[in-house]
């Protein structure tokens, strides 16, 4: 397995293979106002990773952003995450906050983990198996995280990179809040965007809760060699156009952790405009 996204029906035909892992990375909230559609189901057999409380750096004052390796260590060995483990994450709404759990297992070391396109919704649609949300115990996995320093940036290396210009600063937010003439969700926020960033909101790269075709990312996309780097709010639907670019490009990729929420809130520069 080389592609970073599985179908409904590839899920269903894996459900019980031995090493696979299906975790349920849902937001109960998202600043997108999505639906979150069958709050109280969850795939047969899934495993709640739980980005808000158990899988972000709770001690920081912003939103979403990375933990320690040994926080990510501890949470997933109660997953009962091992080495070996073949990773399925979803969410609910259909491709929103699934891909940034599938960043974090990449960014901490582990290969083996994919994202199913379309998420509960399209499984539902399928008819494949659903059972009632549960807390559940698990044996202890034997997972180690370990950062990999490149998947993650900091604003000090993005205000670089504004000089520089390496790296290519893809914002995932939707046009109006790039351009500053929408005022943003979270209250105290600056409107406009990062200097020299670039805007591909993250509902232009899907369709009916799935990706579009690769044909059509390509297009949308037109990348070319440079390293990506990647932003939005708070570091959830970044990682949604992210995966859209691993689907089309090898480019070196990263997140800017802090995100909108942390540069909006700063004496950092901004622009306004498209």
């Amino acid at each position: 397995m080389t592609h970073p996204i599985v179908t409904a029906a590839w899920l269903n035909s894996h459900l019980n293979d031995e090493n696979i892992i299906v975790l349920d990375a849902r937001l109960e909230q998202n600043q997108a106002n999505l639906d979150n559609q069958n709050p109280d189901v969850q795939i047969k057999g899934a495993r709640l990773f739980d980005i808000k409380n158990n899988f972000s750096d709770t001690t920081n004052p912003l939103p979403n952003t990375f933990p320690t390796e040994e926080q990510f260590t501890l949470g997933s060995q109660k997953l009962g995450i091992n080495t070996n483990s073949i990773i399925v994450v979803y969410d609910t709404v259909g491709v929103y906050s699934s891909p940034r759990a599938w960043w974090m297992f990449k960014a901490m070391g582990h290969a083996t983990v994919f994202v199913l396109d379309g998420g509960l919704p399209a499984w539902i649609k399928e008819g494949y198996p659903t059972e009632n949300q549960e807390q559940k115990k698990h044996e202890k996995g034997n997972f180690e995280a370990k950062l990999q320093p490149d998947s993650i940036k900091n604003k000090e290396q993005i205000l670089e990179n504004s000089t520089t210009k390496k790296a290519v600063l893809i914002d995932a937010r939707s046009a109006d809040r790039f351009e500053g003439t929408l005022e943003e969700p979270r209250a105290g926020l600056k409107s406009g965007h990062i200097p020299d960033s670039i805007n591909i909101p993250f509902t232009a790269l899907q369709q009916d809760g799935k990706y579009k075709s690769t044909a059509e990312l390509k297009e949308i996309l037109n990348l070319n060699g440079q390293p990506l780097l990647f932003t939005c709010g708070s570091g959830i639907t970044a990682c949604i156009v992210l995966l859209a670019c691993e689907l089309v490009s090898d480019n070196p990729k990263a997140v800017y952790d802090g995100s909108w929420t942390e540069w909006g809130s700063s004496d950092l520069p901004i622009e306004k405009g498209a």
